[in-house]
């Protein structure tokens, strides 16, 4: 009887570490939306997903409390700004662990701490001092973690696919000189010693909206019929996402460490953004993440023409759409779910769900660049006590941006705030679009193709051709 209870045991054990190594697939749980569920809400809508992994950018103690008692892996991420004060401070860096890991552990099963977010893309004067003090930092908290006798957490960070100085070919994969022996070596080192991962943002998306002329949409979307062969190594590529990931594989091996594990930190596709920005839809978006868990979850794991067989482990970006969060229209659509909880599109991460089971996706209809002209006007329900601020702010930005919409100009009508702020953003966003301004004003401003100008009184817009 006790062999029988003995062999039971073990069969669950071994079903249950099966079950858990094969779960590849989590999902970025971001928070910059007004009018997201609340956390406990938001850790069953995770698991309708069926994810087993989840990234927080903070540890917010109300989700972390919320997914206390699941089976969701949780990885948590360090703030950039406090890097270089954990760099110079054990104290500090064992505080923070006691605050932010020990309070919920092991009961919310944290297993990775992400020390910074993408810190290596920032290239001001002093975000380079912070670059130095990233792998401090890291072995800092790491020490915390031993200190308090934790033992199954595993400490990186993120990059994105900008520490590379060449991805092209995937053979050619390089790391940027400023960074590769001063940052990425030690932190190599690192995380080899430790047994961790190299955790990577990798986009297919804009790799591929910034080369829709030459580079297929099937490619990026795993649909196949296109191929690339390496002219160096070889390998042939059937995909956008194995070619990039396959660029960093090569970039460690140049700098000494070919065996070190990638972790898709985040990927995935967005399901809408602005008029000016191609490819950004929910059917582009559905077929993206659809091929990218398939892929992710076959048995056996298939990995990378360079890697082969490798488990990628992986979190798609991103949970909700946000509507606060800044930059271009794309920025706020990377959504599995809509902030009201229901799917953007039916997706099962863990790959089980067969596509002739999911409904008709909508036509896609910006798969081709956008030609004519657009306008930036205010967003139906902004909120009227911003509006002031951002007016002057687009009025303030150079000389005549406004000058419509000053007494005796063709558009001033001192009775119509709403028309001098659709002006006022329409002026800025034709005169600094080619600096990279974006039509947003912390959600005032939406583009349209529909020409607001009325009688004497002309929009400036922006032409696409």
């Amino acid at each position: 009887m006790k062999l029988f209870t003995h062999f039971l045991f073990f069969l669950l054990v071994s079903v249950t570490c099966a079950a858990a190594f094969s779960a590849k697939v989590g999902v970025n749980y971001g928070t910059l939306g007004n009018n997201l569920p609340k956390p406990m809400k938001s850790v069953e809508l995770i698991e309708t997903l069926k994810a087993k992994r989840v990234k927080l950018y903070n540890p917010d103690p109300h989700i972390l409390k919320a997914l206390n008692g699941t089976n969701i892996q949780v990885s948590i991420m360090v703030p950039n700004e406090i890097i270089s004060n954990i760099s110079a401070n054990q104290t500090m860096a064992d505080e923070w662990v006691r605050n932010n890991l020990v309070a919920y552990y092991p009961h919310t099963l944290i297993r990775y701490l992400l020390v910074g977010n993408e810190i290596l893309s920032f290239t001001g004067d002093a975000d380079k001092k912070v670059w130095h003090d990233l792998v401090p930092a890291i072995i800092k908290i790491q020490f915390a973690l031993k200190s308090f006798g934790i033992l199954k957490v595993k400490v990186g960070t993120t990059m994105a696919m900008d520490v590379l100085e060449s991805s092209f070919p995937p053979s050619n994969g390089t790391f940027r000189s400023d960074i590769a022996v001063p940052v990425i070596k030690p932190l190599l080192q690192f995380l080899n010693k430790m047994k961790s991962f190299f955790f990577v943002d990798c986009y297919p998306y804009f790799a591929w909206s910034q080369s829709y002329k030459t580079v297929s949409l099937d490619y990026a979307l795993f649909k196949g019929g296109v191929e690339y062969t390496d002219p160096v190594s070889g390998l042939t590529y059937t995909n956008m996402l194995d070619q990039m990931l396959d660029a960093v594989h090569f970039a460690m091996k140049k700098v000494g460490f070919p065996d070190t594990r990638i972790w898709i930190a985040e990927t995935g596709w967005p399901n809408g953004g602005d008029i000016d920005q191609i490819g950004a839809n929910v059917y582009n978006a559905a077929t993206y993440n659809r091929n990218l868990v398939k892929k992710l979850n076959a048995k056996p794991a298939v990995g990378t023409p360079a890697m082969p067989g490798a488990i990628l482990p992986t979190f798609i970006f991103a949970l909700y759409n946000e509507n606060q969060k800044g930059g271009q229209g794309t920025e706020r659509h990377w959504g599995l779910l809509y902030p009201n909880g229901s799917n953007m599109y039916p997706i099962d991460l863990t790959g089980q769900t067969p596509e002739s089971d999911y409904p008709p996706l909508p036509t896609p209809h910006n798969n081709e660049p956008y030609k004519g002209k657009i306008w930036c006007v205010l967003a139906k329900g902004a909120n009227m006590t911003l509006l002031s601020d951002a007016i002057t702010y687009a009025c303030g930005q150079g000389n005549g941006t406004c000058a419509a919409i000053q007494p005796g100009g063709k558009c001033y009508k001192p009775n119509l705030l709403l028309l001098h702020a659709s002006y006022a953003f329409s002026a800025y966003w034709a005169k600094f679009r080619s600096q990279g301004a974006t039509c947003f004003f912390n959600g005032l401003a939406v583009q349209t193709s529909k020409n607001p100008s009325h009688g004497s009184c002309n929009f400036p817009s922006v032409t696409l051709s």
